[in-house]
């Protein structure tokens, strides 16, 4: 069963057009233990209504390193009948660097993975009980 744990999300001005764009950081909790964390990203106001975002999935209790963990960078939109989600490079996604989410893989990398039921399944959760993301995207 897989349980998210939502914060508080963190707003600030946007750089290009100072609109305001709220990041989140969600941990996600598989049979009641650490899993996973994934971050999000949009911009109220921007033409384009896309959520940005990446899922670190593997060891993350105390002891574990980055090395324990995969991340699959990821687009949520939604068209007129439902919500449309699909991976994308680690160069496009803004937390490519962040060494703490493991090895970042690329569009190619992710799909062929064999986690990527599991990724699907977490995204599925997120536009059903993210609050923030389905809000941002009605």
């Amino acid at each position: 069963m897989i349980e998210i744990e939502f914060d508080e999300p963190n707003v600030y001005d946007c750089d290009c057009c100072d609109n305001k764009t709220v990041r989140l950081t969600r941990f996600v909790y598989k049979n009641g233990d650490a899993y996973g964390v994934y971050y999000c990203q949009y911009t109220i106001g921007h033409e384009d209504k896309v959520v940005n975002g990446v899922l670190s999935l593997g060891k993350w209790w105390e002891g574990s390193t980055p090395a324990d963990r995969v991340a699959f960078p990821f687009r949520i939109w939604a068209n007129e009948e439902n919500y449309q989600v699909g991976l994308m490079d680690k160069a496009e996604c803004q937390w490519e660097d962040a060494e703490i989410l493991g090895t970042m893989l690329d569009r190619k990398e992710g799909l062929e993975h064999v986690w990527i039921k599991e990724v699907f399944h977490i995204t599925d959760h997120i536009v059903t009980e993210d609050k923030n993301v389905i809000e941002y995207l009605n």
